[in-house]
């Protein structure tokens, strides 16, 4: 084959693979720049693995293990791990692995219960704050910034101390307190999208407000939330954890990563297992988190598309 040959073949082979890039969609496009990462990928894998174990928490408590989670021998506390009990009994004599497993079901649930609830506040505010700029924009600002002044950790005692809340409850009021930064967030990307010619174009067709606003708007600015309802998992998880330091978390019996740890560190010395094991069950799945969080913020910016 002639040089000018092998040219014009792989100047085609150059082409077709340009086409084929540029036939891709911008999800496409991201996810193909995201699998590439070897980190963020044994990250989500990681997230998996973990959801999985504890979604089917009953089924491995009772058909592997053998345990319930939640009865405990006087006879068998503060055991060190060993080939019956794999991560150690607690100060009543149940099984650490069981009981993680049970609570993790319990903190995983805070976070997603959380993410749901603030994105569903932030993301309505934030659309109307940035697609009628003027007066209601000032007054959702203003709600915004009341919101933020407030100290939330303050907040989170007083109404965890009046209404003792449950899972569900210390949800809502993790939710209705972390909305706000989404709404800010969402506000200044809807502004900038707002004077786009889709939307412009939209407008002319006769396209209400209200569908402009769900319908076109808020799909170019889901990369912003699904990187923000990452950052919400892990920070309502490590929330949880910190009130039940103070006591106001998750109440007993019901299991949490939070609450098992509160309770072990009065025997951090004579049983570490009990302070190790929830422990680094938070730090994992909280890094694992915002590992890939922050690694999908990056794959998902147009900007830095290959």
């Amino acid at each position: 084959m002639t040089q000018a040959a092998t040219t014009e073949a792989s100047l085609r082979e150059a082409g077709a693979a340009q086409e084929s890039y540029e036939s891709q969609s911008y999800l496409q496009l991201s996810w193909r720049r995201l699998r590439r990462q070897r980190g963020p990928m044994l990250a989500l894998a990681a997230l998996i693995a973990i959801c999985v174990m504890t979604i089917a928490s009953p089924w491995l408590d009772e058909s592997l293990l053998h345990i319930d989670p939640n009865r405990g021998l006087i006879s068998e506390r503060f055991q060190a791990p060993s080939a019956q009990h794999f991560l150690g009994t607690d100060d009543f004599g149940r099984d650490q692995l069981a009981r993680l497993l049970v609570a993790g079901r319990v903190s995983l649930a805070i976070g997603l219960m959380v993410a749901g609830i603030s994105l569903t506040f932030g993301i309505a505010m934030g659309l109307i704050a940035g697609y009628y700029p003027g007066l209601i924009d000032d007054g959702v600002n203003a709600i915004i910034q009341v919101v933020l002044n407030i100290p939330l950790l303050f907040i989170l005692i007083l109404l965890s101390t009046l209404f003792h809340p449950g899972v569900v409850g210390l949800s809502i009021i993790f939710g209705i307190t972390g909305w706000p930064g989404i709404a800010r967030q969402v506000r200044g990307r809807v502004l900038s999208e707002r004077q786009r010619d889709y939307v412009l174009a939209a407008l002319v067709a006769g396209a209400t407000d209200l569908r402009i606003m769900y319908r076109h708007i808020l799909p170019n600015v889901f990369s912003v939330v699904l990187v923000i309802a990452g950052f919400g998992v892990g920070g309502a998880i490590l929330g949880e954890a910190g009130l039940s330091y103070l006591g106001l978390g998750v109440q007993v019996p019901t299991a949490s990563w939070g609450n098992m740890l509160s309770n072990a560190l009065n025997y951090f010395e004579s049983a570490w297992w009990m302070v190790v094991a929830p422990g680094a069950a938070i730090v994992v799945t909280v890094f694992c988190i915002f590992y890939f969080a922050d690694a999908l913020r990056d794959a998902l910016d147009p900007h830095l598309q290959d």
